[in-house]
C-alpha cells in the first residue's frame, strides 16, 4: 500500500512539473495574429496551428492525470484505519505509562504502628488522595 502511495505521489509531481513546463511554452492568443501575417512561427515543427493544438491537448491530458492522482491520494488518505496512524496517536501509544509512586509512609506515621495498638487520633501527615482526572497524554486526544 505504501508503494502505491509513493508511485501516485511521483506521478502527481511529474504531471505537475510537465504541466508547468507546457503552460510556459505555450504562446498567448496575440501571437497567433503574427503567424497569420507571415511571422517566423508559421514554419514551426507543428505548423501554424498544430503546436497550439498539440500543447493544449497534452496540457489537458496532464491536468486530468494530476487531478486523478489527487483524488486517489485523497481517497487513500481518508480510507486508513482509525487507530495509531497519526503522529500524535503513535506518540501516545509508544510513550511509557507513568509508574505509580510506591506507598511509603513518612517516619513516625500510622503505618509504622503495630497492628495491635491503634492510634488515638488519625494521622494528619498522610498525603491527600490523588485526583482522578487525567494529567495529560493520550487521554486528552479526542477520538474520531
Amino acid at each position: 500500500m505504501n508503494l502505491v502511495l509513493n508511485i501516485l505521489v511521483g506521478v502527481q509531481m511529474l504531471a505537475a512539473l510537465a504541466m508547468i513546463g507546457l503552460i510556459l511554452v505555450q504562446h498567448g492568443k496575440g501571437a497567433d495574429m503574427g503567424a497569420a501575417f507571415g511571422s517566423g512561427s508559421a514554419g514551426s515543427l507543428f505548423g501554424a496551428s498544430g503546436s497550439a493544438n498539440f500543447l493544449s491537448r497534452s496540457t489537458a491530458v496532464l491536468a486530468v492525470v494530476f487531478f486523478a492522482c489527487t483524488l486517489v491520494l485523497a481517497y487513500f488518505g481518508h480510507a486508513r484505519p482509525q487507530g495509531g496512524n497519526t503522529l500524535l496517536e503513535r506518540a501516545a501509544v509508544g510513550a511509557p505509562a507513568p509508574a505509580p509512586a510506591p506507598a511509603t509512609a513518612p517516619s513516625g506515621s500510622a503505618a509504622e504502628v503495630p497492628a495491635g495498638s491503634a492510634p488515638s487520633a488519625p494521622a494528619t501527615s498522610a498525603p491527600a488522595p490523588a485526583s482522578t482526572a487525567p494529567a495529560g497524554g493520550a487521554n486528552q486526544i479526542p477520538n474520531k
